[in-house]
C-alpha cells in the first residue's frame, strides 16, 4: 500500500456515486443517496464507503425486505486530535424510515474493529452493492483483508450464528423461510473458510458450489431461494427436512472444530497507514 505521504490531494480524489444496482430500484437509490448526503451535512463528515448490507447484498431478499445501508465516514483530521477522543460519539444512527435502515461508523472505530476481524465490517467492504466509494479507503481495506482477517475468528463466528438460528427457529413443523438462509449462509461460509483459508464472499450463491456433491440438497435450496425472492419477509411454511438435516449435520461436525491458531504478522501498521492516508485525503 502506498505510504500516507503519497496520497493524492483531495481535489484529485474520485467522488464515486455508482449507478443504481439492479437489486435497488432507481427511486430508492436516489432516496438513499439523498439521505447519505444529508448525514454528511448534519454531522460534518465525509462518507468514504456506503454499501447495502443484509439480505439484498446476500442475494436472497424478499420483495419487502428493508434496505440495510451501512457506511464508513471520516471527520476532518483535527477532530481526532482531542483529549476527549475516546468519549466522542463514533457512530451515526437513524431510525428505520420507509424501509431504509441507515447507520454508519467513524473511520477510526471501523479500523479498530477491522483489526479484530469484526464480521460486519469484513462483509461491508465486500458488498456487491455500493452507493459511495470515495478516495482510497475501501480499496485499501480490501487489500488489507488477507493480513487483517482471522479465519479462526470467522469460523467461530459463523458456527455460533448458525447454531443460534438452528436452535431458535428451525426445529418446528413450521419454519420462517428466511431463517433457513440465516443458518445456511454461515455453515457454508465455514466450509469456504476451511477450503480456501480466506474471508468468505457475502453473496449466497457464490457458496453453493461447496455442496455440488449433494444435488438433491442443492435442488431444495434453489427451490427455497426462488420462493424467498417472491415471498413476503415474514413468510412461514412447512419445514424442509433436507435443509434442516444438513444444518444439523454441519453443526455436529463443527462442534469439535478447533481451528489452528493463525500466526499472521500484525496488521496494525497497515491499518495505521490506511488511517493516515484517509486523513491526508480529507479536507
Amino acid at each position: 500500500m502506498s505510504p500516507s505521504n503519497s496520497a493524492p490531494p483531495p481535489s484529485a480524489l474520485p467522488n464515486t456515486a455508482p449507478d443504481a444496482h439492479p437489486a435497488i430500484a432507481p427511486d430508492v437509490h436516489a432516496e438513499i443517496m439523498h439521505r447519505l448526503a444529508r448525514a454528511e451535512a448534519e454531522h460534518g463528515v465525509r462518507i468514504l464507503l456506503a454499501v447495502e448490507s443484509g439480505s439484498r447484498a446476500w442475494g436472497f431478499a424478499s420483495p419487502n425486505s428493508d434496505y440495510d445501508v451501512r457506511f464508513i465516514y471520516a471527520h476532518p483530521p483535527r477532530w481526532y486530535q482531542a483529549v476527549d477522543l475516546e468519549e466522542r460519539r463514533d457512530v451515526i444512527e437513524y431510525g428505520i424510515t420507509d424501509d431504509i435502515d441507515l447507520n454508519g461508523w467513524d473511520l477510526r472505530k471501523a479500523l479498530r474493529l477491522f483489526w479484530k476481524s469484526n464480521p460486519a465490517f469484513v462483509e461491508w467492504i465486500q458488498s456487491p452493492i455500493r452507493y459511495i466509494e470515495r478516495g482510497g479507503f475501501a480499496e485499501g481495506a480490501r487489500a488489507l483483508l488477507p493480513a487483517a482477517y482471522s479465519v479462526e475468528s470467522g469460523m467461530y463466528h459463523y458456527r455460533s450464528m448458525a447454531k443460534n438460528t438452528e436452535r431458535a427457529y428451525l426445529r418446528g413443523d413450521q419454519v420462517s423461510l428466511k431463517k433457513y438462509f440465516y443458518a445456511l449462509r454461515p455453515v457454508l461460509s465455514v466450509r469456504w473458510l476451511e477450503r480456501y483459508g480466506h474471508a468468505a464472499p457475502i453473496e449466497f450463491e457464490r457458496l453453493l458450489h461447496l455442496i455440488d456433491d449433494r444435488p438433491d440438497l442443492l435442488a431444495d435450496i434453489h427451490d427455497l431461494l426462488a420462493r424467498k425472492r417472491e415471498a413476503p419477509e415474514t413468510w412461514v411454511g412447512d419445514a424442509v427436512p433436507s435443509i434442516g438435516r444438513f444444518v444439523v449435520e454441519e453443526l455436529e461436525r463443527l462442534e469439535a472444530m478447533r481451528p489452528q491458531v493463525e500466526r499472521h504478522a500484525s496488521a496494525l501498521p497497515g491499518l495505521n497507514a490506511l488511517f493516515h492516508q484517509v486523513l491526508d485525503e480529507t479536507p
